[in-house]
Order: C-alpha cells, then structure tokens, then sequence
C-alpha cells in the first residue's frame, strides 16, 4: 500500500505544525458527490451541444426532433450534425483529459500534456504525410498514420529527456516543445507548397468536433475505449511511479512495463483524439491539473475525472464557440486555446505547479 492510499490525508493545517487530516471516508464522500457534479455537468453541457447552433431551434422542437426521430428539419438538424459533433466532443474530451493525466503521472511532470509533449504534432505530421504522398482523404485513411506519428513522438521525446539516464521532466518539456516545433513548420511548409492537396486538413487541424461523422467516429471509437481502460488499470502502477522509480520498485511496481503500457494507452488516445479533430490544445494539460486540485494526487480519482471533466470542457467550449460567431462558428481547438493560456500562466504561479 502506497502513501497516498493511507487512511488519512492531510489538508491546510489550522496551527503550525499541527496539520488537519481529513479521514478517508469524508475523503472518499466528497469525491463521489464532485464525481456525480461532474456527471451532473456533462449531461448539461451535451444537452446544450444537441440544442444550441447556428439555426436556433425551440426547445420543445429539440426535445422532438431528439425523441421522435422523423423527417422534420430539427430532427433532421439533431441527428445529422449535432448528435455526431456531441459524441465526437464527449470521445475525444475524455481521449485528451486522460493522455494528459496519464503523461503528467509517467513523467512526473505538471506541464506535460499530448501538446506540450509533441504527441499531437507528430500525429498530425503523419497524417499530412499520409494525404502527401498516399492520398489520403478520410479520418478512416487517417488513423494507422496519426497512430504511428504520435507513438514515435512519444518515444522519440522520452529518448531524448531520458538521454542522461533518466527522464528528468524540465528536459522532457523542452524535448516535446522542440519537437512540435519541428514538426509543425515541416506540416505548416508542406501544406504552404501545394494548397490544393492539402486542402482537406487545412481546418482539420485547428481543432475542430464538426466535420466527423458517427460512422468515421465508430471507427475510432475502439481505440479510444481500449486506451481508457489500459489507463485505469495503469492507475495503482502510477500511484508508486509518484513516489519515485526506486521506491515503485521496491513496493513490487514493473516501472519499466508499466511506462511501455502508458505509451500504448497514450498513442491510443491521443492519436484516436487527433485522426477525428486534428488534436485539441490545452485539454490534457489544464482538466488533470484542476482535478488534481480537487482529488488529490491519487490517480485512480485523477483519471476518473479527467475522463469525465475533459469532454464538459469541449462541449462547453464548442457551444461558445458557436454562441460568439453565430451564424457562423469559431472551431472548438481555438476557444480552448484561448482559454487556456490564462490557466497555464495561473498554473505556473502557483507555489505548488512544479510538482505532482
């Protein structure tokens, strides 16, 4: 049994050196009732996604047109683009909360995320590659690419942090940052050069959750669901990485198959994330940071609610994006984007963002 599985876990401490403790149980209830908030929160902001859009619909015209499916225009409206960009905001939302959380907790370090770490940049590398050289036009074509892209980012960025024997995570930010840097000026130039055959990922990657159909989607969707579950049953393995490498050896953990799994799950969910939306910034690095806050640093709650905070994020920011530029629409990677710029520089004010 780990530290953070024991039975009490300190909070802000009422007199010096006599530190409050909240008892597992209490700890326990309060995660299970912001758990169900979450769930509570979800089900809103899916309800928004399938009711709010550029052609504005009463609510009671929605509630029919989602439960009668028929020929009228608000069925028609639901089910042909708002349901799918609503399952695609709820997929890839918990794919990017969830890679964020597992990188933060392989790494040991908080300002890691799909991103930041060039896992979203080496998948849409493939991918421009892949319509470069074999035509590809579909997120079926391209999936296998954007799969391969980001497990070699993964790796290539792991290689090179861990370069002085161990993966120290100043150098592992540095590695990714460089890396997407890289990769995005050789896509940036590449679609440049020859517009015309690029033309069909010049918006796919900005971010976006409305050009994917629920049949593409399905198609996805296994991935995506195998990359959760190796997540959650990675979740005690991460707890003991926490507490350092030799330690998590010492209490029985398979660090080294314990990282090769994470990878796997990692390019499961991130690449899945990017061949459907051409990846989504800020998600995975802000949602397992505000969970943490919350829960603590027990990943099995951390991943848990990444999984279902994320998608409240993108929903959230979809819908907005929808509302300022109605009739027209500001793709949902750019609102997060905005966002999340002033939560990455709180983050990094705060005393306690150097470590997990």
């Amino acid at each position: 049994m780990t530290s953070i599985e024991a039975v009490e876990t300190p909070i802000a401490p009422s007199a010096p050196g006599t530190p409050d403790v909240v008892p597992k149980r209490t700890l326990y209830r309060r995660r299970s009732l912001g758990l169900l908030l979450i769930l509570a929160a979800l089900v809103i902001t899916g309800l928004l996604s399938i009711a709010v859009g550029a052609n504005p619909l009463p609510f009671d015209s929605v509630w029919h047109g989602l439960t009668a499916r028929d020929d009228s225009e608000a069925s028609i409206i639901i089910w042909s683009l708002r349901v799918p960009r609503t399952v695609v905001g709820l997929l890839v939302g918990a794919a990017f909360g969830v890679a964020g959380a597992l990188i933060q907790a392989m790494t040991r370090n908080p300002l890691a995320d799909p991103g930041i770490l060039g896992v979203n940049a080496g998948a849409g590398f493939a991918v421009t590659v892949g319509v470069g050289v074999f035509g590809l036009s579909s997120v079926t074509g391209y999936i296998w690419f954007a799969f391969i892209g980001a497990a070699v980012a993964t790796v290539l960025v792991y290689l090179i942090g861990a370069s002085g024997g161990t993966a120290n995570p100043v150098t592992l930010v540095l590695a990714g940052v460089a890396l997407a840097a890289v990769l995005g000026g050789v896509t940036t130039f590449l679609t440049l050069i020859d517009p015309n055959t690029f033309e069909s990922i010049r918006n796919w990657g900005l971010g976006s959750i409305a050009r994917t159909d629920l049949a593409d989607t399905m198609k996805v969707l296994p991935f995506i669901v195998v990359g959760l579950i190796i997540a959650l049953a990675l979740s005690n393995s991460l707890n003991s990485i926490a507490l350092g490498d030799d330690l998590a050896a010492s209490l029985g953990t398979r660090v080294g198959r314990s990282r090769v799994f994470g990878i796997i799950a990692v390019t499961l969910l991130a690449g899945g994330g990017t061949a459907l939306t051409g990846g989504i910034g800020f998600v995975g690095l802000m949602i397992p940071h505000v969970v943490r806050w919350f829960v603590g640093p027990d990943q099995r709650w951390i991943i848990a609610y990444s999984a279902l905070s994320a998608p409240v994020l993108v929903l959230a920011a979809d819908v907005l994006g929808r509302i300022i530029a109605r009739p027209g629409e500001i793709e949902v990677g750019v609102v997060t984007a905005i966002v999340g710029a002033p939560v990455l520089i709180a983050l990094v004010r705060r005393s306690k963002a150097s470590g997990l």
